[in-house]
This record gives structure tokens, C-alpha cells and sequence, in this order.
């Protein structure tokens, strides 16, 4: 075995990659740690490796994620330190929210650049994540008391190279429903849009007879090509104005008389960092309006699950369509199929897995105007503010049909094996190139 694949966090987005690697490139082998503690993990991961792989002259390629101290096992096996050594960020310890800085632990974000210099090539999984990685490293070693080393960013970027994770998309033709198969039939291949999906236009119409109830600020999202063209101020005017109109005034070809609940999926880890807090405050808000709506909370849980889901649990009883972590593949994506949005509330995200599957799912994405969302996703599906998430839920909850009749803007194929698996390819070749 050639390419020794190592993954101390054999989880989630990790595990994906470290199975897609072993089933698609030839002549791999792999040692992993599961998915616990991932604290401890980053702290004690290469001494296990350094017991648990065998020696071998056969290798010829170390791939590990930056859990992983890779400096470390490099010093406790030197044996392995003449291998091709690549480094893969899914997420980067320079800039994990904390909720003050006294409480960042500098071992991991120190931990993560002293593996980048042993390493030969660091990949990271978005532009995002190399970019505030590299940007971060002299802010971060200034927590230093003394003697603080110096231009290490210079001596780390030329090993650097971003290469998309490389999404698994399962054809999911058999799960969807009926109207996202019509959609789904009406789309022609590289079009930027499809005639079925509603625009701004379409919209403005449904609102010919809105309220002059006080204007806010987020438009309902339109149809969008790569471009980002910002709404005109009447556009704006006409969106808000259906905000307040009831639904019951749209035409009954739109607008059945009773409608279908807007399905609201929230398919992240169980965690802080994906401010669940944030979520469920909407969604309760929602409530209180007396909006009608269905949530799906999917995701993983570890061992401390933030007290929110609990309480959200039992104030959103009526709601719950779907709640905790779904062990079978084809549920998963089976509920994602009936979802008609996906929203993210994410603090820390340097790609989205889950995201883009709910997307090829056929869900209308909501994510923040951060982090790596504007590097995959057009402005018409990026929120800025709470308020504004909140608002456009709140549309999407009187006009359903204005989801289910969209196609959304987001090329999924170019996140998918058969668009990357070529480089990864050359990737894990001993004699490919250190980077790009």
C-alpha cells in the first residue's frame, strides 16, 4: 500500500473523504480514530498512530487532516517523514469562535501551523479557509509572551493549494416529490435558470395588492447567475410589500387553499459553533406570529449537546417533523428531499457538506453573508443580519410555492468527485508536484 490515509476524527466530512479516497484511489490504506473527544484527539492522536501503523518500505504518500499534529508523528516515526506529507484543512483552529478570547486554547491553532511546515503540501477544503488561515498566523502567534518566531505565514503559502471537498451526490430521483421532479425536469443542461422558477417579476406580481405596513430591508431570493446584482430600491419596495400581504390573495392556481406547511431543515452538527441558539430563536419567533411551518433538526450530537436543543424541543413540539441525527443515509436524504429550505446559522463553517446536499436535495439554501458561504453560494441566498433571516423565512411561510417553484442557482456537479477526483488523483501521486 502506497498512500497511507490517516484520520484522527473519523467522523462527519472526515470520514466522507478518508471512504472516497479509499474507494476511489488505488492502493491506500487507512488508520483512523473515531469520532470522539475531539479535544483529546488533537492533543494525543500521534502518539496512537506512532504505535498503530505498521512500518512498510511501500509508502510513498501520508494524507491526514489537520487534526492530526503532524509534527509530532513525523518526530515519532521518522521512518514516515520521507513520504510526500499532505496536510488537508476542512477547518482551520486560527479562527474557531470562542466566546472570549481567554478561552481559545493556543495548542490547537499552534498545533495546525507546526504540522503546515513539516508538511509538503497543505490543501485546504475553500479560498476561505486559506485565506483567514494564513491571515491569522501573525495575530495569532502576538499571544506569544516573547520570543515570537516571525514571517511563518511566508514560509507556509507557497505549499498551499485550495481543492474543493468532493461531494458523494447520490441520486435522489426516487426520493423527491412531485414538484421538485417537474423542476428538476424542466431544467436544461448549463442554463442559468428555469421558466418555471419565479423571479422578481413573478414575485412583485403575487404582491399587486399589499399592505403599506412599514418596509424592511431583505428581498425574497430571485432568480441569480454566477453575478450578484443587488435589487433596485422598487424591487426592494414590491418584496416587502408581499411581506405583508396574506397569502390568500394570490391567484388559486398559486396558491392552494390550504397549503402545504413551509418545511424548515437545520442539518448541522449539534454544537455551538453552528449557533443553534440563532436558529431556534427564528424559528420561535415564527411561532409567535402564528406562522404555519415544519422543522426538521437533523445533524450529529456529541457528548455535550448545547441546552437549547432541549428546550427548543419542547417549545417547538407542534412543529417537529423530523428531530436527531438519522443513521441511514437514505433517510437523511429522503427528508432533505421533502425540506423546502435549508438554513445555516453557522459561526464557524469552511465549506458546508451538508449545505450543498440539501441543495442537490432541491432545498432553497439560507446561509450568512460569511465565512465561505459567498465563495459557493449567489447574494440572493445570503442574509446579513437575524432580522433578516427571520424576515425571509417569515415570506417563505405565507408563500410557500415561491420556494417550491424556484430552482436554485448553485452549480452542485462542480462540488462532486467527478469534477475533482482527477486531482486528487494527482494529489495522492508520490511524484506530483508539491503545489499549484
Amino acid at each position: 500500500m502506497s498512500v497511507l490515509l490517516v484520520e484522527a476524527f473519523y467522523g462527519g466530512s472526515h470520514k466522507q473523504l478518508v471512504d472516497l479516497l479509499q474507494e476511489r484511489v488505488d492502493d491506500c490504506v487507512t488508520y483512523t480514530l473515531p469520532a470522539k473527544k475531539w479535544h483529546w484527539r488533537a492533543r494525543t492522536a500521534a502518539l496512537y498512530f506512532m504505535q498503530a501503523i505498521p512500518a512498510s518500505p511501500a509508502y510513498r504518500v501520508l494524507f491526514a487532516s489537520s487534526v492530526l499534529n503532524l509534527a509530532e508523528l513525523v518526530a515519532l516515526r521518522p521512518d514516515l517523514a520521507s513520504l510526500k506529507k499532505i496536510l488537508y484543512f476542512h477547518e482551520n483552529q486560527l479562527i474557531y469562535p470562542v466566546r472570549k478570547s481567554q478561552e481559545r486554547d493556543f495548542q490547537y491553532g499552534y498545533n495546525q501551523i507546526l504540522s503546515c511546515l513539516v508538511a509538503d503540501v497543505v490543501v485546504f477544503n475553500s479560498e476561505f479557509n486559506k485565506r483567514s488561515f494564513l491571515s491569522s498566523i501573525s495575530t495569532f502567534m502576538k499571544t506569544m509572551p516573547d520570543h515570537r518566531p516571525k514571517g511563518l505565514d511566508q514560509l507556509i503559502e507557497p505549499k498551499c493549494r485550495v481543492l474543493h471537498f468532493p461531494i458523494r451526490f447520490t441520486d435522489v430521483t426516487r426520493f423527491l416529490p412531485e414538484h421538485k421532479l417537474l423542476l428538476r425536469q424542466s431544467q436544461t443542461p448549463h442554463s442559468s435558470g428555469s421558466q418555471d422558477s419565479p423571479d422578481l417579476s413573478e414575485i412583485t406580481k403575487a404582491s399587486s395588492t399589499a399592505s403599506t405596513q412599514e418596509h424592511q430591508h431583505e428581498p425574497p431570493a430571485k432568480k441569480q447567475s454566477t453575478a450578484e446584482p443587488q435589487p433596485s430600491p422598487q424591487q426592494e419596495d414590491n418584496i416587502e410589500d408581499m411581506e405583508h400581504q396574506p397569502a390568500a390573495s394570490l391567484s388559486p392556481d398559486q396558491d392552494p387553499e390550504k397549503p402545504r406547511p413551509l418545511h424548515i431543515v437545520w442539518p448541522h452538527r449539534w454544537e455551538h459553533d453552528k449557533d443553534p441558539q440563532l436558529f431556534f430563536q427564528t424559528l420561535l419567533k415564527l411561532r409567535e406570529q402564528e406562522l404555519n411551518f415544519e422543522v426538521s433538526v437533523l445533524g450529529e450530537a456529541f457528548t455535550d449537546v448545547p441546552d437549547i436543543f432541549a428546550e427548543a424541543k419542547e417549545q417547538l413540539v407542534s412543529h417537529i417533523r423530523h428531530w436527531g441525527f438519522m443513521h441511514s443515509k437514505e433517510d437523511y436524504l429522503r427528508v432533505l428531499c421533502q425540506a423546502d429550505v435549508v438554513v445555516s446559522t453557522a459561526k464557524h463553517e469552511f465549506f458546508g457538506v451538508a449545505m450543498l446536499e440539501a441543495v442537490h436535495c432541491g432545498c432553497y439554501p439560507l446561509c450568512p453573508k460569511a465565512l465561505v458561504y459567498p465563495e459557493i453560494f449567489p447574494g440572493s441566498y445570503l442574509y446579513s443580519t437575524p432580522e433578516q433571516l427571520c424576515k425571509r423565512l417569515r415570506s417563505f411561510c405565507k408563500h410557500p410555492h415561491l420556494v417550491r417553484q424556484h430552482v436554485v442557482q448553485v452549480n452542485t456537479s462542480a462540488f462532486s468527485w467527478d469534477a475533482l477526483g482527477k486531482e486528487y488523483t494527482s494529489l495522492l501521486t508520490a511524484d506530483s508536484s508539491a503545489a499549484s
